[in-house]
């Protein structure tokens, strides 16, 4: 007994460190299931175009809607959570993603795949305000930059482990039938999903005792009135985001393509999938300490240094030719999530707290509105040259980062950290 009361009382402690909680666990299953068919197959999309006909500016148009329907997703995700709450509002995105994976499984075409990916490809976007929203609802203060980054660690493992699995479906099956059977373990995995987190989170319904806020007694829905609430350390922070995400986007739909196609010495799928499970281990080494100092500081450095990753990224790229530094700028990569938790609890930090899902959608709304024109325009600077996108990308890092480190805002440490709600 006294043993089973020991590892118990560990056990718990464990739990109380990582911001654990039933409703907690319950969203970050759903977040491994989703995740792992969704990079089974959702990464491998440029080369399965491809292989269907589409051509360079239909991957770039693949890109460009990614960003612009998370930007448009965004805020109605947000408003819904905060209208209807977290558990019934995921219970309706789970349904609309399922039905974008069955459209790629049954129809073997590119425009399909355009079609099916306005319900699937944007469904981490759509999830976000409602998942960040239950964290800050369920976890105190001092350990909500823990929650975010227990969420952003858990997210990572189907997004290491899903492209491995997906470039062996491709080495078996072909890049066709591969990325459709790929496709099809995404909706079995998205069905154990849709079961287990309704099954988990506990019931959110919106508080009926809303304060009257800047909120108001309801959840704003108009987005307009609702960015003249936007804290102005907010605004300086997504307007440098939106550059460093200018970075981030213009090349990134071709680094599967630079990788397999375009390097002196190409990489196999398998190899591919194996670079991005050193990408995403890196990333999951460095959250948990990152959030724990996070938590007990000011955020700014965590999110500078990010920038800086962000910002290397396609210049180490660049120059890796072979799968030996491709390795290296891998690993780059996975650092670039070393501050990322860390931003997302800033601005859960700045929204008011009775609509903070509803301005965490308006933030991604505005950046990813802008973000998906670099997109589309890396699309046109990789015609004219690989290298000319990659440069691209780099120059906006820079630009970003300096802006960042000149302008952005931080937040004082508060004196006392205020507890989770016990009901």
């Amino acid at each position: 007994m006294p043993i089973r009361e020991t590892i118990t009382t560990r056990a718990a402690g464990i739990s109380g460190f990582l911001g654990l909680q039933r409703s907690t666990v319950g969203v970050l299953a759903m977040v491994v299931l989703v995740g792992m068919g969704e990079n089974m197959a959702e990464r491998f999309l440029p080369i399965y175009m491809m292989a269907l006909g589409g051509g360079t500016l239909a991957i770039g148009l693949l890109q460009a809607m990614d960003n612009l329907l998370s930007a448009l997703y965004s805020f109605p995700g947000g408003y819904l959570s905060d209208r209807i709450g977290t558990k019934k509002s995921l219970l309706v995105f789970n349904l609309v993603a399922m039905v974008g994976f069955a459209l790629v499984i049954l129809i073997p075409a590119w425009q399909a795949v355009l079609a099916g990916a306005v319900l699937f490809i944007s469904w981490s976007a759509i999830s976000l305000p409602a998942t960040m929203s239950l964290i800050y609802k369920v976890l105190p203060q001092n350990k909500r930059t823990m929650g975010v980054s227990m969420h952003a660690l858990v997210r990572r493992i189907p997004m290491a482990l899903g492209p491995l699995l997906g470039g062996v479906f491709i080495g078996v099956w072909g890049e066709r039938d591969g990325v459709r059977l790929a496709f099809g373990a995404a909706l079995v995995l998205a069905v154990a999903a849709l079961l287990l987190q309704q099954r988990m989170i506990e019931d959110d319904a919106p508080d009926e005792k809303r304060s009257t806020d800047v909120c108001g007694l309801t959840p704003e829905k108009n987005p307009l009135k609702l960015l003249r609430l936007m804290n102005p350390a907010m605004k300086g922070l997504l307007a440098t985001d939106i550059l460093i995400r200018f970075c981030e986007q213009i090349p990134y739909a071709f680094v599967v393509v630079w990788c397999m196609k375009t390097v002196a010495d190409p990489v196999s799928a398998v190899q591919f999938g194996l670079l991005t499970t050193i990408e995403m281990a890196t990333a999951v080494l460095v959250y948990i300490p990152v959030a724990y100092m996070a938590d007990r500081s000011t955020k700014k450095p965590f999110v500078l240094v990010t920038f800086i990753f962000f910002t290397f990224f396609p210049l180490v790229l660049l120059y890796s030719r072979s799968f030996e530094w491709l390795l290296v700028a891998f690993f780059l990569r996975g650092l670039k999530e070393f501050g990322e938790p860390t931003r997302k609890s800033l601005i859960m930090d700045l929204s008011p707290d009775s609509c903070k899902a509803g301005m965490f959608g308006l933030y991604y709304l505005i950046r990813d509105v802008f973000v998906a024109v670099a997109a589309l325009g890396g699309a046109f600077l990789w015609q004219i040259s690989p290298q000319t996108n990659l440069v691209t990308a780099f120059v906006f890092g820079i630009i970003g980062t300096v802006g960042f480190a000149v302008f952005g805002r931080d937040i004082p440490v508060p004196a006392n950290n205020e507890e989770a709600p016990t009901d």
